[in-house]
Formats: structure tokens, C-alpha cells, sequence
């Protein structure tokens, strides 16, 4: 950027790092909830879009922190003074990805197709009794072959969706105690791929006709949606919810595609993969970023806003309707009464 952004940007910078610093009543009352233009594009890295960010006293929370873009995220956020708790599927590799980090890590574990473990992953993070500033929901899984169910569910719906949905009902007071707590939940333009009327909700576990891509597309649809329908009901605190996409990357989510697929990545991918430092650069934007204080139910791509690529992105009804089934689906592992009694239906 030119030195004249640049000096623009601090200051914006420095303006809402200061309003950050209010009551969260009276935030939520003065904060414009447009986002601002970034001076960040599709080839910035994690490193650059936090440069200047002293991140001391925050605290995050991560899926997926042992490896790929969830790895880089608490790489970064640690190097800028972040506490970052580094969640993984096992403890083990928690541990050895928390203590490859320099800065404050403190490791977790959980698997999104275990809604027991979720709960418990939580209970251990709300014992630590601190405010959670951000919780980036970046774990997933994509493209299974066959289809898998997770009681009668099918599998990419349940571990990118409903186990993340748990996750964040558990947390959700953690996150609202902290003086602008956000939820950084990872979509993808592969919301496109989801069938046309939307979530199949009379279908879940995709028995009529299963594709890899479809399930997969569906699942990040409801990634998108559940942020919308969350910044809904987080709007008039000082609480955020936005989706991210982090672009086309070549790490381990990918395991699952065919052979001639990861042939043609490591031949052509140059052309139009992003680097794991830079996939993992809207995500951390928007954790992090003061220009996003109060920016709610936003849609990012390449660290700015985008409309998404269909209607369904926006169906508001359709939010609503994801949230209350999924609560049908997870009854159990929900909070009894506390942080979602707080938020408005």
C-alpha cells in the first residue's frame, strides 16, 4: 500500500483501538457496523494483516490449530502477544503444535464428530476462567469419497456445522464477557456447490443422492449461515460474528480428494493457490483487525467483505430455521439455560 493508506490505516487503527477500550453498552451504541475498505487483498499474509497489532492480554481459541491455516493463525496471533489456546482432534498433537510456537500457547483437544468431547473441550476452556476474545472456528473436513453418518447425519454436515455450533453455544458466554469478543467461523466459496434450494433439511443425512462436493458445499453454507443467524442474535452487544473465506490452499483438509486432483494441484497449483500464509490471512483479519470492531454478520474474502456467490448466503429465514434444527440436533450438549438464554431468538 502507499504511504498515504498506510498512515490512514494506523490511524483509523488507533481511533478504534481506543473504542474498543469502552463498555461494551456503549460501544455497541456508537460503532458504525459498516466495514471499512482493507488496505489487504488476496496476496497479503497473516504477518502483514496483524504488523503494528500488539495483542497482549487477548486470548483465542482455535480449531484445528495443528496444522494448515489453523496452525499459521496461532503461529501469528502468539508472535503478536495473543494467548492462544491451540485446539486439536488429540491432546498429542495439541501438545506438539502448541509447543512448536513461540508465545503462550496452551493446548486442547476435542473431535467435532464427538459432541461429548466438545462439551468437555469447553468445560476446560471456560474453567480457565478468562474472556475468550476470539473463537476461530477453523477445523473441518472435505470432499469424503462415500458417505459417512454421524447419527444419521451425514459426516462433513456434522463436523463442520454441528459440532462447531456446540462449540460456540458453549462458549458463547466466554466470548460476550470480553470487552469485543468475535466469532471467526471458516466458510468457503465452495458454498456454491451446495444444492440450489439450500440446506436440505429434510435430508440431512444426503440419502436421496450423495456427491463429495455437494455434502461439502452444503456444510459451508451452514457455516455461512450460522454466523448470520449468530451476529442476528448478538446484535446490540458489543458481540461479533462474521464467515470467512480463506481461498484455495493446498494443505491436509484436502486428504480426501482423488489422486489426479492433488496431481493437478502440485503441477498448476501456483496459478491459483493461495500460500498457507496467506490463506490464513482473512481469518486472522478478522479476528483481530480494530477497523472490524462492531462489523457483524459479515461475509469475508481476501480480507474484505464480499455478498458471497448465492441468494441463499443472505436467507435470513433459512439462518433462523439452520439455527433452531441444529438445536433440535444437538439438544443435549447445549448449555442448560446460561449464554444462549442471554442472546434474543
Amino acid at each position: 500500500m502507499n504511504e498515504m493508506n498506510r498512515r490512514t490505516f494506523v490511524q483509523q487503527a488507533g481511533l478504534l483501538s481506543v473504542l474498543a477500550c469502552l463498555p461494551g453498552s456503549v460501544l455497541a451504541q456508537i460503532i458504525s457496523k459498516t466495514p471499512p475498505n482493507s488496505p489487504f487483498g488476496a496476496d497479503s499474509t497473516a504477518e502483514q494483516v496483524t504488523a503494528g497489532l500488539d495483542l497482549s492480554g487477548k486470548t483465542y481459541a482455535i480449531t484445528g490449530a495443528n496444522s494448515g491455516l489453523g496452525y499459521e493463525t496461532m503461529r501469528v496471533l502468539a508472535m503478536r502477544g495473543a494467548h492462544v489456546i491451540g485446539i486439536a482432534r488429540t491432546m498429542e498433537k495439541a501438545q506438539e503444535a502448541c509447543a512448536s510456537v513461540a508465545g503462550q500457547c496452551t493446548p486442547a483437544s476435542l473431535d467435532l464428530a464427538d459432541f461429548e468431547s466438545v462439551v468437555n473441550c469447553a468445560g476446560m476452556i471456560r474453567s480457565m476462567d478468562i474472556p475468550l476474545d476470539g473463537l476461530v472456528c477453523n477445523a473441518g473436513i472435505m470432499a469424503l469419497p462415500e458417505r459417512e453418518l454421524v447419527n444419521g447425519v451425514e459426516k462433513q454436515f456434522v463436523v463442520n456445522h454441528l459440532g462447531h455450533f456446540i462449540l460456540i453455544n458453549q462458549l458463547m458466554a466466554t466470548v460476550m464477557a470480553a470487552p469485543q469478543g468475535r466469532f471467526v467461523i471458516l466458510s468457503s466459496r465452495a458454498h456454491r456447490a451446495a444444492p440450489e434450494d439450500g440446506i436440505q433439511f429434510d435430508d440431512l443425512g444426503f440419502a436421496r443422492d450423495y456427491a463429495a462436493w455437494t455434502a461439502y458445499g452444503h456444510s459451508k453454507l451452514a457455516n455461512a449461515l450460522c454466523s448470520l443467524e449468530l451476529a442476528r442474535r448478538l446484535s446490540g452487544t458489543s458481540t461479533t460474528s462474521n464467515s470467512v473465506h480463506p481461498g484455495v490452499i493446498n494443505t491436509n483438509l484436502g486428504r480426501h480428494m482423488p489422486w489426479y486432483l492433488h496431481v493437478a494441484q502440485t503441477l498448476f497449483g501456483w496459478a491459483f493457490m493461495k500460500s498457507v500464509e496467506e490463506g490464513a490471512a482473512t481469518q486472522a483479519y478478522v479476528a483481530t483487525s480494530p477497523g472490524l470492531v462492531g462489523v457483524n454478520g459479515y461475509y469475508f474474502a481476501d480480507c474484505n467483505p464480499n455478498p458471497g456467490e448465492t441468494p441463499q448466503m443472505q436467507d435470513e429465514a433459512m439462518a433462523r430455521r439452520l439455527w433452531q434444527v441444529s438445536e433440535e440436533l444437538t439438544r443435549d450438549y447445549l448449555p442448560a439455560a446460561p449464554a444462549g438464554a442471554a442472546i434474543p431468538a
